[in-house]
Order: C-alpha cells, then sequence, then structure tokens
C-alpha cells in the first residue's frame, strides 16, 4: 500500500466538517485505497470499527447495494448510536440516483460522508444541481513523481538516482499497482492497456452508447497530440484523413465523456488582457505517461511535450485551476489561480542555449504585472532568477513536498 499523505491531509482537513466528501479520479488512480487509508487513520484516532462504515460497490458482496433504498437502509441500519459514523462508499456511481440516498445520508448529524467515484461528469453534474454547497470534491491523480519516489526501486542493486526514476516513471507512468510489477513490461503494458479498456467500455460506451473503437482511436489522437491546440473540427479532419470517418459533432461529444472519465484534461486558454476564457481551441493532455507509451509509441518521442504534460498534471495537483495563457506576446505554457494568487509557468526541456533561454523568458515580457513567473527545464542546475523570473530544475521542482 503506497501512502498517499497529500490527499490524507485534504480529508483530514475536511473531517467531520458539514460537507459531503467526493473523490474523483481515473479508475485505479488510488482511491479506493485511499478510502482504506483514510478508514486505518481514523482507527489509529481511536474510532471505533463500528463506527467506520465502507463499502466498496465494485464488489459482488454488495450487489444487493445497487439500488440506493438498499444502500441507504444498509447504512442507516449500522448507525449504531448518536456518536459520529464514517460512512466511506466506493464507486458511487453504480448506483442509479445514488444522490437520492446521500442527500438524505447527509442531513443525519451522526454521518460523515466520503465518496468516491470514477465519472465526473456523472458526479459533478448531479451534485452539483442537487447538492449545491453541501459537497467538497477531492479530484485524485495517479502518482506524482514525488509520490513516485517514495517507493522502493525493485532491488537493493537497482539504479535509484533521480533521473533512473525519472526514466522509469515516464516509461510505467504513474498508477500505484504498475510499481507492484518489478518493472515487467508486458506486464506493465498488459494492466495499462485493460484500465483503458475498461474506462472505455464501463465508464464511457455502456452509459452513452459510443462506439469503443473509434473512442479508442480518439485517445490516441489525443495522447499522440498533447500540448497541442486542438478542436473537435481539427480533429475529426485527421481521424477522417486517416480512415476513420467521424463528424465534428461526434468528436465533440466524445471528448466531453473521455474527460469526464478522466483519460484525458482538456486546458482551455485564458486571455490574460481581457481576462477571460477562450473557448475554442483547447490543449489536451493525458492523466498517465504509462497509458500514453502503450497507446503511441514504445519510446519516450518529444520530450517537452511530455515535460509540459507532467507539469500540468503537477499544476492541477497544487493549484486546481490550470489555462493555457494568451498574451500580447503570445502563449504562456500555463496560468494558475490556485490559493496563492495567479502564477506563470513556461516549460523547456533545455534551455542551456542561449538563444533558446532568450525566447523562453521573452514569453513572459509582455506581462506588466508582478504575479510569479517560474521557467521550468531539465537542466540540472541551481536555480536562477532573470529580473524576477525564476528558472527551476524540474526534478527538484516535482519532487517537492507538498
Amino acid at each position: 500500500m503506497i501512502e498517499r499523505p497529500g490527499y490524507v491531509a485534504m480529508l483530514e482537513r475536511w473531517r467531520d466538517r458539514d460537507v459531503i466528501k467526493v473523490i474523483t479520479g481515473v479508475r485505479r488512480c488510488g482511491k479506493s485505497t485511499l478510502m482504506g487509508i483514510w478508514a486505518q487513520w481514523l482507527r489509529d484516532r481511536g474510532v471505533a470499527d463500528d463506527h467506520i462504515i465502507h463499502i466498496n460497490l465494485e464488489m459482488l458482496e454488495y450487489e444487493r447495494l445497487l439500488d440506493y433504498h438498499a444502500l441507504h437502509d444498509e447504512i442507516l441500519g449500522r448507525c449504531r448510536d448518536d456518536a459520529m459514523h464514517y460512512v466511506l462508499i466506493d464507486e458511487i456511481q453504480n448506483v442509479p440516483d445514488f444522490q437520492r440516498a446521500m442527500d438524505s445520508l447527509y442531513v443525519r448529524p451522526n454521518i460523515d460522508l466520503y465518496v468516491t467515484g470514477s465519472n465526473a461528469k456523472l458526479l459533478g453534474g448531479t451534485l452539483a444541481t442537487l447538492l449545491s454547497g453541501r459537497y467538497v470534491e477531492i479530484p485524485m491523480l495517479p502518482l506524482s513523481f514525488a509520490e513516485y519516489l517514495s517507493v522502493p526501486v525493485g532491488s537493493a542493486a537497482a539504479d535509484s538516482s533521480p533521473r533512473r526514476r525519472w526514466s522509469d516513471y515516464l516509461h510505467d507512468g504513474g498508477f500505484p499497482a504498475v510499481s507492484g510489477l518489478n518493472g515487467d513490461d508486458s506486464l506493465v503494458r498488459d494492466y495499462l492497456d485493460g484500465i483503458l479498456n475498461t474506462i472505455l467500455i464501463k465508464d464511457v460506451a455502456q452509459r452513452v452508447q459510443a462506439n469503443v473503437g473509434l473512442l479508442r482511436a480518439l485517445v490516441v489522437y489525443l495522447y499522440d497530440n498533447i500540448g497541442n491546440l486542438t478542436t473537435a473540427a481539427g480533429v475529426a479532419r485527421a481521424l477522417t484523413s486517416a480512415g476513420t470517418k467521424v463528424t465534428p459533432p461526434t468528436v465533440a461529444s466524445y471528448l466531453d465523456v473521455l474527460e469526464s472519465a478522466f483519460v484525458v484534461y482538456a486546458v482551455p486558454r485564458y486571455d490574460i488582457r481581457g481576462k477571460r476564457i477562450l473557448k475554442q481551441e483547447r490543449k489536451y493532455y493525458a492523466v498517465d505517461l504509462g497509458l500514453r507509451r502503450v497507446l503511441c509509441s514504445n519510446d519516450v518521442r518529444d520530450a517537452g511535450r511530455i515535460l509540459e504534460n507532467v507539469v500540468y498534471l503537477e499544476l492541477l495537483r497544487r493549484e486546481r485551476a490550470v489555462f493555457v495563457g494568451q498574451g500580447a506576446g503570445g502563449e504562456i505554457d500555463f496560468v494558475t489561480n490556485g490559493a496563492d494568487g495567479r502564477q506563470y509557468w513556461q516549460v523547456s526541456e533545455s534551455t542551456a542555449n542561449s538563444a533558446t533561454l532568450e525566447r523562453e523568458l521573452s514569453s513572459f515580457a509582455p506581462l506588466r504585472d508582478n504575479y510569479p513567473k517560474t521557467l521550468i527545464t531539465m537542466d540540472d542546475a541551481r536555480p536562477e532568477s532573470y529580473d524576477g523570473i525564476r528558472r527551476v530544475y524540474a526534478l527538484d521542482w516535482l519532487a517537492e513536498n507538498r
């Protein structure tokens, strides 16, 4: 079991507060394990076992609870007294009209409710409508690089240098169970391909009657074009020219469900001067680089865009709100609006060449404000500052404890 201290800390902050804790994320990113870790955390702090109700709706023994009335009655029947009961429910989206049970359980003063789900549209849309202001979403991703470094390497003789671990991280990805496959590439490929097939069939195709083959082709295209500005019409043209005939409206609807299943993340452009989100072109990033390798190639290609993908996911963990910046001088890789305010981020594989460094720094030049500006590169050098622009080594920045 891989500890996820950042997520546990979030749950601790929200413990006993009058909101439903909704943990969302792609399948197999560790949501159920986090629930187990949280249950043990509660036990370690004196909560009795009979006041922790943990139900995983993916397990056959709980099939009878896939009716919201049955689920509701089961939980109430296990609440023994007026003391706080911690109710943990995995994969709540498997229960039709689950929000009815949640709404009733939420109002009980002796229930602190935690649920996980693998479909953002189902959870977010339903809860936002019916439980507005009464839930908090805790988005979960596969292992960050810092979390990956906390997992011991397979043998004492293995190379555990940051560069070696970085290479393994890009090759195998961050799904927690992959770390237990000891680098066996055939097992890793089969496992990751199984995750994708499960998502496409169970979380997407069965719910919206989509074509699995077309969904897979679309994911391959998006993963092969991470970091490129994209429109539904452009994707439709590219797939059609490659032999997969599809219309822009179909692509748009499929993009929506793939985002909802957390297979890809769409990043809109943000007009820095106009302070508004531009709704046309977007960039797409993969939820996991191991998945991308399995789908697209055995080789890690275009290291700059891959680094950009990893930085995007890390900013999503730290800052929550991430955009592609569009300013007077062109594009800024990322603009974030987190708890500490706005920040600007530029990503480059290397700026050892003076012309490259000048080009990357010039991207910040038109920004006439005092918000923090950071250039992230793979150059293993001490942090430097250029007129207030901070340059950092990507592996040090990614390994920071957060």
